[in-house]
């Protein structure tokens, strides 16, 4: 296997591509494919806000021209890489930036070893994803920024609005499972009274992250207003949701979170509920939150699910 690494600037890439386009003219080589890949890139990129469009049509691209395998893409503010194809033994990777931000990881693969003029010839095709790869990060910063809770990172009201009634039509329509439970953390208040909203505010942070790392990359998390949080289940019954519940309910009453070194213990009360056909997103949200309710009269720290 090999594994070659570069950093490109993009402004550096544009140099590149001229002297990829001289290569090809001093050894007789006909340029038109590398050319035409080019102006077509140059086109269809503009086409698209969508990070996973924009990469694709790239990927697309180099497939034709250099037959490459493989494209995974990542940057330091998602967890989850963008991928095209699949995965070669050889392989090249670009830490790209322009003017001095960062623009994320680029790694290429396929089955052949790259030759010295396919790598500069990649690196100045590169150059064409400079405004589109930089427009796309810039509107999923937006849609971020628009869907997400400030405070937390979880997603906000408008984005569980949104993504409850999409679920439910996709539930209904392939006649799949579609649970959601919410949850309470007891005896809030408490913390802001006696703290301060300062710490108020990293307990909520610390449950976030805490209920994050219990879930599906595929799971929503949804702050609903105050201490109160949502998790949308795809694809996920009555029964399996209420493990989930039990693990979250687990995983917070064994969280280390400390003020001023000191331990605060914090507990979460949940109810859930699996939609029904006669249910509204309304109706199903209603469901859970009475039985969150329901297990804070019955003493917090626990699960009320349907029966």
């Amino acid at each position: 296997m090999s594994l070659q690494g570069n950093t490109i600037d993009f402004d550096s890439a544009r140099v590149k591509l001229g002297q990829s386009h001289a290569h090809k003219r001093r050894s007789g080589k006909p340029t038109v494919s590398l050319q035409d890949t080019q102006r077509e890139l140059t086109q269809t990129l503009q086409t698209s806000l969508e990070l996973d469009r924009v990469l694709g049509l790239f990927f697309g691209a180099l497939q034709q021209l250099l037959q490459v395998d493989g494209l995974e893409y990542r940057h330091t503010n998602s967890s989850t890489p963008v991928a095209h194809g699949q995965q070669g033994v050889h392989r090249c990777s670009y830490r790209m930036s322009h003017a001095g931000s960062y623009l994320g990881e680029l790694q290429l693969s396929r089955q052949s070893r790259f030759t010295e003029a396919e790598l500069i010839s990649i690196e100045g095709l590169l150059a064409t994803l400079l405004f589109p790869l930089r427009n796309a990060l810039m509107y999923r910063e937006a849609l971020a920024c628009a869907l997400n809770d400030t405070l937390t990172g979880a997603g906000n009201r408008l984005a569980l609005n949104q993504n409850l009634e999409r679920d439910i039509r996709s539930s209904t329509r392939n006649g799949q499972p579609l649970s959601l439970l919410v949850l309470d953390v007891d005896h809030f208040k408490s913390i802001n009274d006696r703290y301060g909203h300062a710490y108020g505010d990293e307990a909520l942070k610390a449950v976030v992250s805490c209920v994050t790392a219990t879930l599906r990359n595929v799971d929503g998390l949804y702050r609903l207003g105050g201490e109160e949080f949502v998790v949308l289940l795809n694809n996920t019954d009555a029964e399996a949701c209420h493990l989930v519940a039990e693990r979250i309910r687990q995983s917070i009453e064994h969280l280390q979170f400390q003020i001023d070194g000191q331990p605060l213990p914090m507990t979460v009360s949940l109810g859930h509920a699996t939609l029904r056909s006669q249910d509204s997103a309304s109706t199903l949200l209603d469901r859970a939150d009475q039985r969150m309710y329901q297990a804070k009269r019955s003493g917090r720290n626990q699960v009320v699910g349907e029966e």
